[in-house]
Order: C-alpha cells, then sequence, then structure tokens
C-alpha cells in the first residue's frame, strides 16, 4: 500500500492558511469601523475561544490547560489581546494591505527579542537581514507615517505605530512560548491563550461597546475572523508546523501580504502604491534572510 505524499497535503494547507489570514485585515477593518478597536479585538478572542474551547475538551486536554493557565494565558495577552486591538486600531487610518505588509515583520522582532532574552544570536547573514528588513519598514513608515489627523480623524503615525507594537508582541509571546512552554500540546497553547485574551479584554469591551447596534455586515465580519481567521487558521498553523517544522511554517508570514493587498483592492476599494509594493519587497528579503530562510551556498 502506498503511503501519501507529504507535499500535497502541506502545500494546500500553506496556501490556505496565508489566504485566510490575509482576510483577517479586511474583517478586522470591516468590523472595527463600527464596534471600534477593543470591542472588534475583544469579540475576536471570544468567537475563538468558543470555537476552540469545546476541541479541547473533546481532545481531554482540559487538565493540562489547568496546569498552565498562568503562563497560557500570558501568551494570550500578548499573542492575541494587544495584538489585535492594535490592528484594529490601526485599521481604522490605514489600509488592509498596509497593516498586513507591515505585519510581515514579525519575524524580524521575534529575532530581536529572541537574541536580547534567550541569547540566541543572530550570525552573518541574519543580521543583515535584521538591518535590511528594519530598512525597509522605515522607508515605509517615512513614507506613510504622518502624526497629522487624517481623514479619519487619526494619524496615520500611530497607526503604524500600533501595527509594529503588535508585531513586538508577537516576538515576546514567541520567546515566552519557547521558554515556559516547551513540549505542551498546541491545542492547549491555542485555545487557552484565546480564554487569557478573552478575559483580559472582557471589560475593556463592555466600557467601549458601541452605543448603535453594528450591522449585520460588521457582525458577519466579526464572525469570520474569530472562527475562520482565528479559530480554524490556529488548527492549520499548528498542523503546519507538525508537519513541516516552524521554519517552513514561519514562511507563511511572507504570503500573507498578497492575499491581503488583493483582498484590500477587491473588496475595499483600496489603492496600491508602488513605492509600497518596493518597500513590502525589501521587509520580505530582510525577513527571509533573518530568519534563516535563505542562505548561501558555498
Amino acid at each position: 500500500m502506498n503511503s501519501p505524499s507529504p507535499t500535497r497535503p502541506w502545500r494546500t494547507e500553506f496556501v490556505l492558511l496565508a489566504a485566510i489570514w490575509g482576510s483577517s485585515f479586511m474583517f478586522m477593518r470591516l468590523g472595527a469601523q463600527e464596534f471600534g478597536a477593543i470591542p472588534t479585538a475583544g469579540l475576536r478572542v471570544a468567537i475563538a475561544a468558543l470555537f476552540l474551547g469545546p476541541l479541547l475538551l473533546w481532545r481531554g486536554l482540559g487538565p493540562q490547560l489547568a496546569r498552565h493557565w498562568k503562563e497560557v494565558f500570558f501568551v494570550g495577552l500578548f499573542n492575541s489581546a494587544i495584538p489585535f486591538a492594535c490592528f484594529s486600531f490601526a485599521l481604522l487610518s490605514i489600509s488592509s494591505g498596509l497593516s498586513a505588509i507591515l505585519n510581515a515583520t514579525t519575524p524580524l522582532f521575534g529575532a530581536v527579542v529572541a537574541w536580547a532574552w534567550l541569547k540566541d544570536r543572530p550570525h552573518g547573514l541574519r543580521i543583515l537581514g535584521l538591518l535590511i528588513g528594519f530598512a525597509g519598514v522605515a522607508l515605509l513608515a517615512w513614507d506613510k507615517a504622518s502624526f497629522k489627523p487624517g481623514a479619519s480623524g487619526l494619524a496615520t503615525g500611530w497607526a503604524v505605530l500600533a501595527v509594529l507594537t503588535a508585531c513586538l508582541c508577537y516576538g515576546i509571546s514567541a520567546s515566552y512560548t519557547k521558554r515556559y512552554l516547551s513540549g505542551l500540546p498546541s491545542l492547549v497553547t491555542a485555545a487557552g491563550s484565546q480564554f487569557g485574551a478573552t478575559l483580559g479584554l472582557a471589560l475593556p469591551t463592555l466600557w467601549l461597546w458601541p452605543q448603535q447596534m453594528p450591522s449585520p455586515t460588521a457582525w458577519l465580519a466579526l464572525l469570520a475572523v474569530g472562527v475562520l481567521c482565528t479559530g480554524v487558521a490556529y488548527i492549520l498553523y499548528f498542523r503546519l508546523i507538525e508537519n513541516v517544522g516552524p521554519a517552513r511554517s514561519l514562511s507563511v508570514t511572507f504570503a500573507i501580504p498578497v492575499f491581503a493587498v488583493i483582498y484590500g483592492v477587491i473588496f475595499l476599494g483600496e489603492v496600491v502604491s508602488l513605492w509600497m509594493l518596493v518597500c513590502a519587497v525589501i521587509i520580505v528579503c530582510g525577513t527571509a534572510l533573518s530568519a534563516g530562510l535563505v542562505q548561501l551556498r558555498r
């Protein structure tokens, strides 16, 4: 009996995951415009927790979450609550495509945090990649960031800083997970982190709940970003890690902006400039080098 080829399933899941996560920026933008930044983030993690919780219990992993709930909930704050709030705020004044391009810097911040905290010092091409990647961010921010209020009433500069703060939080979460949660089943971390994020955002979400009932479009957008872009995406992502390893799984970050830009242009009428595309290429190249995904052969 022939064993199935491992290449086709992971490639399909890779593309599917990039397409799903690419759509999250569009859905968050639609939700944030009516719910506001904090309620959008709070509902996203709450919906994801309701989706992943029964799956966690069905797999019999509840006791493991109970033993590690403090560490897992901490990850939820830095891997979901704060980043999702930052992205929701940013999407009120910048395009989904721009936010997705900036999100591609997550491995850069992850490398810097690992260097400072875990003493995982990059060498050679990885250091060059960090410099190239952050140069791309600087060029993009220089062109797009302004601290004067725009058409939305918010300054794009604060939005850019919010996205970069989210990426820094992702880097902190990754190093914390590696140090304190290694060996814990991925579903425990995924579901438990959403519980922690939900608790962290519960009071701010209720306090800032919109006075006017949001439209069905906004509700559907949050349902999609909670179930599809958070719950289902986490399952696909951790399956990808198990099948092909973390390094190859990390490269999904580079494909996300492609889908986000396409969705933004088609469904939201966003405009993509040539300068954005040039900076995106610089950021992706630098990130690939810093993550060790590109190496010179001798």
